[in-house]
């Protein structure tokens, strides 16, 4: 029976942090979004509340260990933390995952991916103005900053828990057609992975279809489309704008259903050895972004099976080593993407992923 590598991306949120409390106000969390979420109109489910994980704290070990053991127990080979590193050294939300690396807790596999992009106000603040604020600016010094992000993570690519890919640790990155210099970037990273006794590092860049070969082209193993919104592509322009015009004279959220947007999560090159599908089990921006998110309704578990069977049939002949499909995502519970069980479906997409992806059954 083929395996496949199932990995889902890992929101080290959920724990209160000093820039937090600055913005957001004293003890903020992602929970404080999440759990204020209303419905904005009829058959809209929120909030969504967690059901077996509780309204974790990423802080503390007991946490961290439920999460791994539940995701061990429905087939997923690991987590893909989100690693923020906006330039001269400067971090945020890497408490959890130097936990999990400090310790050695949970014994269950990681890679990490670099967000980089710069954090703005109105992504996070449903009473926001159009008028956007930015936070942390994303920056690129130079060699000296490249070399100093590789020995920060250095120590993970040499944890025994780290995947790999043909025996490379796995790093994606989330826009890398914002970094100018990112060829730059992949060059000296793979130097001196070698001079640390790595075999190189297994690149993956992530980005719309559209910009698949260009992405690949800037020196990456591999591609990752985890676009929600292909949909968005295929809609009149004309009709897109006048929605959105509407929606915010109305503070109406613009929707989509899942039954249509998953049709667009469905691509031919899936099957290439260079590129990754993405599996997405919802998608709902409202906890942060009020009306002014995207929604996609009726996400139920019977279309996500659908789903998860569609992109399975699409990387199931691929050497086992490259037949990695990620999941958008584990916890991502103010973008309503996540597979921690909830009040409302208990663990019945888990159940229903690790059926497929242990069974084959397709």
């Amino acid at each position: 029976m083929a395996k496949i590598r199932a990995i889902a991306f890992y929101l080290p949120q959920y724990h209160p942090t000093k820039e937090n409390d600055e913005w957001w106000g004293k003890g903020f969390t992602e929970w404080t979004n999440v759990a204020k979420a209303r419905p904005l109109f009829k058959g809209h489910i929120q909030p969504h509340i967690p059901a077996d994980l509780g309204f974790y704290d990423l802080r503390l070990s007991e946490s961290r260990e439920a999460q791994a053991a539940l995701a061990q127990k429905y087939g997923i080979e690991g987590f893909c933390y989100w690693h923020y590193w906006f330039g001269n050294g400067k971090r945020l939300l890497e408490r959890p995952f130097n936990e999990v690396l400090k310790s050695g807790k949970p014994d269950f596999p990681f890679c990490l991916a670099w967000a980089n992009h710069s954090w703005m106000k109105k992504l996070w603040d449903p009473n926001a103005t159009f008028k956007d604020k930015l936070l942390m600016e994303q920056t690129y010094p130079g060699d000296d900053d490249i070399k100093a992000h590789f020995y920060t993570v250095l120590p993970a690519f040499q944890d025994k828990r780290y995947i790999t890919v043909n025996g490379c640790p796995l790093f994606l990155i989330y826009a890398p057609l914002d970094y100018k210099e990112v060829s730059r970037f992949i060059e000296m990273w793979r130097s001196l992975a070698l001079q640390n006794g790595l075999k190189g590092i297994y690149f993956v860049g992530q980005g719309g279809m559209p910009f698949r070969s260009q992405i690949l082209s800037l020196g990456f193993d591999a591609f990752n489309d985890a676009t929600v919104f292909g949909i968005k592509g295929k809609e009149n322009k004309i009709g897109l704008t006048l929605r959105k015009i509407i929606a915010r004279l109305l503070k109406y959220p613009i929707t989509y259903r899942y039954k249509d947007a998953m049709k667009y999560w469905i691509y031919s090159e899936a099957k290439m050895s260079d590129t990754i599908p993405t599996i997405i089990p919802n998608w709902d921006h409202s906890p942060r972004s009020g009306a002014k998110g995207f929604i996609l309704t009726g996400a139920t578990p019977k279309l996500f099976q659908k789903h998860v069977k569609e992109i399975i049939e699409l990387i199931k002949d691929k050497n086992e080593e490259e037949r990695i499909v990620f999941i958008k995502s584990w916890n991502e519970w103010g973008e309503g993407n996540y597979l921690e069980p909830d009040l409302q479906y208990g663990c019945e997409k888990l159940k229903i992923l690790n059926e497929i992806i242990s069974k084959r059954e397709i």
